[in-house]
């Protein structure tokens, strides 16, 4: 007569399903085996637990071999033989070999987290830069920018501390790929979309997402934000502020916002203050504005960012403004 597990008052479904595991890989007797079936009716959960465990096992062949075999063998040195397991004490190397076996799920979960690749990536002020990742992504980064890549065997991720990125998504539906900026989460599965999130210049302290082509999903990186998540497609473009709250962006201007990897900025109706510090991002621009009503001017118009003198003269004669040289610089005061 063979003997089985105890039952536990409160029995936890990932370790009976462990123990069953175990159990089956010699065969169960008649017994054992309408046993078995009872405990699998018994609870929706059960056979969810026997199934994901399953599935955990099966993967274990994604591992690379040497990983994969000093696993087993944890598994082999905590399972008895089974011509020890007789009498009320077979359960015992049953559980050992169940919490191997959970060594083994828990070393492969482990695995899958670890990332494959990693690497910053940064440009100085007024420097642009592109780079290809191994999946096959492109990403260029505007002046000014920190990118931190991580990909990993199930996702791919991109945090964005500063600055302003395209990116250009190589399609892989069984790895996502996030970008994190700010308070809000990008994601995507292959596409071509632009971020920004800069503390100074156009939309400033907030985070923008334009999309070229394919769709995006933005959403607040912490879900107790409570905003829905917004699905873009091409020529949109959404504007998280602080707070990982959304707004939709004027569709108009998503072309001109992608006008950066080209050396140009787009102003619409912009104040002076907020283009003078756009400016000032790719370089030193010599200008100071003391008048408070001078900084809140608009201007309008698509300007070379490498070709800040020209825009420098060009202000007397859209803007009610004199440029006037003071203590090494240039003050751009009422007219």
């Amino acid at each position: 007569m063979t003997a089985t597990p105890p039952t536990d008052p409160a029995p936890d479904a990932d370790q009976a399903a462990a123990r069953w595991l175990v159990r089956r890989q010699d065969g169960l007797a008649p017994d054992e085996t309408a046993e078995f079936e009872a405990w699998l009716a018994a609870a929706p959960a059960h056979r969810a637990a026997l199934e994901r465990l399953e599935g955990t096992w099966r993967r274990l062949d994604t591992l690379p071999a040497a990983e994969l075999a000093a696993l087993r063998a944890r598994t082999r040195a905590a399972t008895p033989p089974r011509r020890g397991w007789q009498g009320t004490r077979r359960w015992m190397p049953l559980a050992a070999a169940a919490c191997a076996l959970f060594v083994v799920a828990g070393g492969w979960a482990l695995w899958q987290q670890q990332p494959v690749y990693a690497k910053t990536f940064a440009t100085a002020r007024g420097q642009q830069l592109d780079v290809t990742l191994p999946d096959g992504s492109v990403l260029r980064l505007d002046t000014a920018t920190r990118a931190e890549v991580t990909l990993y065997r199930q996702r791919r991720e991109v945090r964005l501390p500063e600055g302003q990125a395209h990116f250009s998504v190589q399609a892989d539906a069984e790895r996502p790929f996030d970008v994190l900026a700010g308070p809000l989460r990008i994601t995507v599965v292959g596409t071509r979309f632009s971020v920004r999130h800069t503390q100074a210049g156009l939309d400033a302290g907030g985070v923008r997402v334009t999309v070229e082509e394919g769709r995006v999903r933005v959403a607040p990186a912490d879900p107790a934000a409570g905003a829905e998540p917004r699905l873009l497609g091409p020529g949109e473009a959404v504007a998280g502020d602080a707070g990982g709250r959304l707004r939709s962006a004027p569709a108009s201007p998503a072309a001109g916002a992608l006008l950066w990897r080209e050396g140009r900025a787009n102003f619409e109706n912009t104040p002076l203050a907020q283009a003078l510090a756009e400016f000032e991002r790719y370089g030193p621009t010599g200008l100071t504005v003391r008048d408070p009503a001078v900084a809140a001017m608009r201007i309008n118009g698509s300007f070379d960012l490498r070709q800040f003198d020209a825009f420098a003269k060009a202000l007397p004669q859209v803007l009610p403004v004199r440029l006037q040289p003071r203590e090494g610089t240039t003050e751009i005061a009422p007219r």
